[in-house]
């Protein structure tokens, strides 16, 4: 064996020994914890105050920003040691008028939103054929019949369709479909709705864009719609849609992440992050994508601080702005941490919606995997203490090129892709239950990390690990 990896497994086994003895010690505060999440949480009042009061929270919008005060003002009221803000230049992207219809060879009248980040249509909107295609290798084999036409990306999304039909195999159709149209010479891009159930209702999300090519303007429209023109399609008809979008890309704006800390009693330099992402789409409130995870980073940093646990490391919350059509807060505070992520002793992230919590995927050097096992053991009790291989989130990620473990708040996602980036990512889709058995379980995990003996081995390379199930956006 290499003398390097001989000298990594050396650390892992200290470290679990150390953790060992921690465990023996008799350490009560799981315990307390979880009993405070249940009888005294907090998760769903922020929740609640946050989709009812505020709303959607698109980054550059009125909404994020007074989000972002509101989140100040409550972590300060909760006891937070310190908070504060950090600056982060977001996309100004804004949604206008939206409608859309086939109208050859019947007339029909079709649900639409546009991608974020598109392009608007030409006054009047675009009327062409359409062209169907399931995947990007498909449309390249019919290359030649692109220009001109409609391509619509028709790939059927289904609840826990895995890699060949999941959120995540269809994802990347969203993200360059635009491009590779456009590169055809496409009149414009439509995409069937990357969710899991059948309403009718058009899902957003972000689009990519490449130097030096034309933009289409790119939407999606729901399951039934995709279905009717398909149906068309299959029985030898010539199908024409018109839709016309009025979004528009403006300047780029000033915003910020919101942080805010429990200052560790011995090692307060060592930092073990919890974070989620503040921004949502504008369609709704964003309660599940990632009001949420929000609401249970929050109330994790205030049942730590209101049962006078102190822990050896600090524990720091983020809230990320523009997660959704950028990911530039996620890399704002890897730079503008860039000398104490080295002291980032873990970053565990929460962003797979309010359903109950299931565990922990973990990213971390030999022996971490079983040192979160060790921590996460009393969540057996709510059903939390399953850890397996893979953790990470996207606003947490730009922290791997420096070795930060990774870890994921693993959750009941059966239902999280029927409403995400839609119209019915509402309140009324969380249980107060559970979101409060997510808030003691990042309770538990984020003390435990922060009061262990050792810190959480680093990752072995920068290289990313195997992803967790939920982080495509």
């Amino acid at each position: 064996m290499p003398n390097h990896r001989i000298a990594a497994a050396l650390v892992g086994l200290s470290f679990l020994l150390s953790q060992e003895a921690v465990v023996c010690a008799g350490d009560d505060a799981p315990a307390r914890i979880l009993t405070a999440a249940r009888s005294e949480g907090q998760a769903w009042e922020k929740l609640a105050w946050l989709t009812d009061r505020i709303g959607p929270r698109l980054s550059g919008s009125a909404g994020y920003e007074a989000a972002a005060k509101w989140a100040v003002a409550q972590l300060a009221r909760d006891g937070a040691d310190r908070v504060w803000t950090e600056k982060v230049m977001v996309p100004h992207w804004v949604r206008g008028t939206e409608t859309a219809a086939i109208v050859a060879p019947v007339f029909a009248p079709m649900a639409v939103t546009a991608l974020g980040l598109s392009d608007p249509t030409p006054e009047g909107g675009i009327t062409a054929e359409v062209l169907e295609v399931t995947s990007l290798d498909e449309l390249k084999t019919v290359a030649a019949k692109v220009k001109g036409r409609i391509v619509l990306y028709n790939r059927p999304v289904l609840p826990n369709g895995g890699e060949e039909h999941g959120y995540g195999a269809a994802a990347s159709l969203r993200h360059d479909g635009g491009v590779e149209a456009a590169k055809l010479g496409a009149a414009g891009a439509l995409i069937r709705s990357l969710g899991t159930a059948a309403f009718r209702l058009p899902h957003t999300g972000m689009t990519e864009r490449e130097e030096g090519v034309p933009r289409v303007p790119f939407a999606a429209i729901s399951q039934e719609d995709a279905d009717h023109i398909h149906r068309l399609l299959a029985a030898g008809e010539t199908v024409r849609v018109r839709y016309a979008l009025g979004c528009r890309n403006l300047p780029d704006v000033e915003s910020e992440n919101v942080l805010a800390e429990i200052r560790g009693s011995e090692r307060p330099n060592e930092i073990v992050l919890i974070g989620a992402h503040l921004d949502s789409w504008d369609l709704s409130p964003g309660a599940i994508d990632d009001g949420a995870g929000c609401a249970v980073v929050m109330d994790a940093l205030r049942l730590l601080k209101s049962l006078g646990l102190k822990p050896r490391r600090t524990v720091r919350a983020v809230l990320f702005a523009n997660e959704e059509n950028g990911l530039r807060g996620g890399h704002a505070y890897a730079e503008a941490h860039r000398d104490e992520l080295a002291r980032h002793v873990a970053a565990v992230e929460v962003d797979s919606g309010g359903a109950r919590p299931t565990g922990f995927g973990v990213s971390a050097g030999p022996g971490g995997i079983e040192a979160v096992r060790r921590i996460a053991a009393p969540l057996a009790e709510i059903g939390a203490s399953e850890v397996s291989k893979g953790g990470g989130g996207a606003d947490i990620s730009p922290m791997r090129a420096a070795r930060v473990p990774m870890i994921g708040l693993r959750q009941d996602t059966t239902h999280y892709f029927d409403y995400h980036h839609s119209a019915a990512d509402t309140l009324d889709k969380v249980d107060p239950k559970d979101l409060a058995s997510c808030a003691g379980a990042l309770a538990v995990l984020a003390y435990g990390l922060a009061d262990a003996a050792e810190p959480l081995p680093r990752l072995d390379s920068p290289e990313k690990p195997p992803a967790p199930p939920k982080t495509s956006k």
